[in-house]
């Protein structure tokens, strides 16, 4: 594992992992109640329209599973994954498809998927290791594929709520993600969290492009 920004060390990102991977083993049932039956059909469709038929699909943190289904339900090809042992299990029985246990930055892959769907997952990160994942995730990628990947709107990086996050606004992820070179931006959009409850919450959007050639 990297080491992460501020002097954190290896050892100190360990713990922020297990920390929160801790969490979602904990929460899982509370996870799953508060976001299965979410609506998010309007940015899964920005994400679907910009891949061919029959797309091959990384649902990569795939929680419990409901946007996997939605997107096996319409056509798609679909793998998943997560770290949590326990949001494994229960997506993998929503889905009826096998959701493989493997951290982020475990992805060893080349060209093979169409698209990487990575929905507040990728959060979880630190900045050095954020900068690693998004590298293979753009070597996992085939030319033309295609990313969407969402983080809490702001400029706040640590643990809050048991949990570790790396928030972006607009100007600091077009600054990060000039570093990846092979992927370029398509969209970048705020929008509110659709969890009831949580509206006044605000997330940043990103869809992002492998470069052909």
């Amino acid at each position: 594992m990297q080491n992460g920004g501020n002097g954190i060390s290896d050892k100190e990102n360990l713990t922020d992992v297990n920390k929160t991977l801790d969490y979602y083993n904990k929460n899982v049932a509370n996870y799953y109640k508060q976001t299965a039956s979410v609506d998010f059909a309007d940015t899964q469709n920005q994400f679907l329209h910009l891949l061919p038929k029959k797309a091959l699909i990384l649902d990569f943190g795939c929680g419990s599973g409901r946007d996997s289904l939605a997107f096996l339900k319409q056509g798609y090809n679909v793998e998943a994954i997560d770290g949590s042992e326990e949001m494994c299990k229960i997506a993998s029985q929503i889905t009826g498809i096998s959701v493989r246990k493997m951290l982020f930055q475990e992805l060893n892959e080349n060209e093979k998927y169409d698209g990487i769907w990575a929905c507040s997952s990728i959060l979880h990160l630190t900045i050095e290791e954020l900068r690693l994942v998004m590298n293979k995730m753009s070597d996992s990628l085939k030319p033309g594929g295609i990313i969407y990947t969402s983080f809490k709107y702001g400029s706040f990086e640590g643990e809050r709520n048991g949990r570790y996050f790396l928030d972006f606004k607009e100007d600091s992820f077009e600054n990060f993600i000039i570093d990846i070179n092979e992927l370029e931006i398509q969209k970048i959009w705020i929008s509110n969290d659709v969890r009831v409850g949580r509206g006044e919450e605000k997330w940043l959007n990103v869809i992002l492009q492998k470069k052909i050639g």
